[in-house]
């Protein structure tokens, strides 16, 4: 039964059995005082959360003691299990990241049910929602909370649990047991939990994962404000970074997006920016600044701290003036005590807020100050390093940068916004479209195209070499490259060309001379054939032979002396378009 007095955490909230326990009197007591009964209850609650002292069930890892304090897991399993698990988020990053890695090591997380508090550990796989649960319970940290959830009830269907933001908890009192992290462990966990949820709305971000897009969760489109998504394609055995912002969600709608902006030269900019700005005078400089502020903050709080004097001093005036009185004139009492417990609820709040501004108001040690100075020099080295995972190039990217506004025109305006305020804008070239970047000049498709004339592919090639010319992709010009840009551009091939100039194949002329193909290749080697080669491997069209034609087996009559010398065709071609 106890099972069902538990709120979306899985907490058990007292207040429920209060109201349960009020309905079995229902029926012997009237309306008013069952009413009465359920204030008095409701404040007694109250007042035990407002001091810690609640005894509540606990998360998974926490239990109570003999002096009924909360203590940690006596059995070391489950310590080093809660352990592990927030020191793999301080790894990953994310949730899931925790999760997967547990599974991938087949690490089992404990569990207990509910209704048998004491009973014997479960052990089983961790899950998203369990882990969520975990980051989000402030136990961890050694705190204590009541009134995270709100019950209401609906006239159609049962009550339902709407969880408030953290202004509005009824209690929250840091500090009051052990806990496996610090607060500000805890607090520096929910803006991680709170950026990666992003990744579920419109306001994209998740956490860095591993893909090379520097920017990822950080570039925002500059026509629509949405936060861009990021596409990979592959070049190679290379990934290449694409922003695309999907506000009108294209793949639904069909509607184009608002921009495309491939990330290779963007990325290569931010991160010299950055390694540009962490220098020893830029941080000098953020010392000097964050001095000031800690300056400023004193000042504060020393105007708050007389807020929360000035309140005491109400509330012990107030508390004075109710011990005066006489207990016998109810009405003067009743009043002084409603004027006290209002002061008392004003101090309460004061003091709360005054803490909650010291947590947030930071000063920074001489440790921490001479750690800040060092990163000017190890900044720049991680980031060179060839080692360094993006994942973590990604996450420093995010400690030093809010976000990233790029707008594309006539150029690629970035808009860089860093932590604190700072701006920079940087103006870079249109990023060159991946068809467009190994583009072969116009020039050396125009000395491809004159070549063909004359050579093959192997000599076109050499001859490009040595006048300095190369591919689009910067590279040595060899006969296959030659081959690509010709069908590429739809040069005409050299043999087409040979042929439109008349020349036989070796079929033709072996026919038309009534020989065999080998006796014509005989003649082309002796001189006595003049033929044209149109590939590598030194296949060729043959001229017409003109009123004398060889005849057969004169190849083989001709002695040394009397063979004409051979005609190397390459060589005297060359020599004709040289000159």
């Amino acid at each position: 039964m106890r099972s069902t007095f538990l709120d979306e955490d899985g907490i058990y909230d007292p207040s429920h059995f209060n109201d349960r326990l009020l309905l079995g009197l229902k029926g012997t007591m009237s309306e008013a005082e069952l009413h009465v009964m359920r204030a008095r209850l409701r404040g007694g609650l109250l007042n035990k959360a407002r001091r810690g002292e609640l005894r509540v069930p606990l998360p998974m890892g926490l239990v109570y003691d003999e002096q009924d304090q909360v203590a940690l897991d006596p059995d070391q399993q489950v310590q080093q299990t809660l352990r592990l698990f927030f020191e793999t988020f301080r790894r990953t990053g994310a949730a899931s990241g925790v999760v997967r890695a547990f599974r991938r090591d087949g690490v089992l997380f404990p569990r207990r049910p509910m209704d048998e508090p004491s009973g014997k550990l479960q052990w089983g796989a961790l899950e998203i929602v369990q882990a969520v649960r975990i980051l989000r319970n402030p136990r961890y940290a050694g705190a204590f909370f009541y009134g995270r959830t709100r019950s209401r009830k609906n006239v159609d269907s049962g009550p339902t649990l709407q969880r408030l933001p953290r202004e509005e908890w009824h209690t929250l009192l840091v500090g009051t047991h052990a806990g496996y992290i610090s607060w500000e462990e805890y607090e520096r966990n929910q803006r991680i939990l709170l950026e990666n949820g992003r990744a579920y709305g419109a306001d994209r971000r998740g956490p860095p994962r591993e893909g090379p897009a520097l920017l990822q969760g950080l570039a925002i489109c500059g026509v629509c404000g949405y936060r861009m998504t990021v596409h990979y394609h592959r070049s190679g055995a290379r990934l290449i970074p694409e922003y695309l912002c999907q506000k009108s969600n294209a793949v639904r709608t069909a509607e184009r997006s608002c921009s495309s902006i491939s990330g290779v030269e963007l990325d290569r900019a931010i991160g010299e920016l950055l390694v540009e700005t962490v220098t020893p005078l830029t941080l000098e400089v953020a010392l000097a600044v964050q001095q000031e502020l800690e300056q400023r903050a004193e000042e504060a709080d020393r105007l708050r701290r007389t807020q929360v004097e000035r309140a005491r001093y109400e509330a012990e005036l107030a508390r004075r003036r109710f011990m005066r009185v006489d207990p016998d004139n109810r009405l003067v009492a009743d009043s002084l005590e409603s004027e006290w417990n209002e002061k008392l609820r004003l101090q309460a709040e004061a003091q709360q807020e005054y803490e909650r501004q010291r947590q947030a108001d930071t000063v920074l040690t001489e440790q921490q100050r001479a750690q800040i100075m060092a990163l000017a020099t190890d900044f720049p080295r991680l980031w060179h390093d060839p080692k360094t995972p993006q994942r973590e190039r990604k996450r420093m990217a995010r400690l030093l940068l809010e976000d990233i506004t790029l707008d594309q025109t006539n150029e690629l305006t970035a808009r860089v916004r860093f932590k604190g305020g700072a701006t920079k804008v940087l103006n870079l070239p249109i990023p060159i479209k991946m068809c467009l970047r190994y583009k072969t000049s116009p020039e050396v498709v125009h000395h491809i195209d004159d070549l063909l004339d004359h050579y093959n592919y192997r000599r076109i090639a050499e001859i490009l070499n040595e006048r300095g010319l190369r591919s689009g992709k910067g590279e040595p010009f060899d006969s296959i490259s030659v081959g690509v840009v010709r069908r590429k551009y739809g040069l005409k091939s050299r043999y087409d060309r040979l042929r439109e100039r008349g020349l036989l194949t070796l079929e033709e002329i072996a026919a038309l001379l009534g020989t065999h193909r080998e006796t014509v290749q005989q003649w082309h080697r002796h001189g006595l054939l003049q033929g044209h080669p149109y590939n590598d491997t030194n296949q060729c069209l043959y001229e017409h032979p003109g009123p004398n034609p060889p005849i057969k087996n004169q190849g083989l009559r001709l002695g040394a002396r009397q063979r004409s010398p051979r005609v190397v065709d390459a060589s005297a071609q060359e020599v004709q378009y040289e000159a």
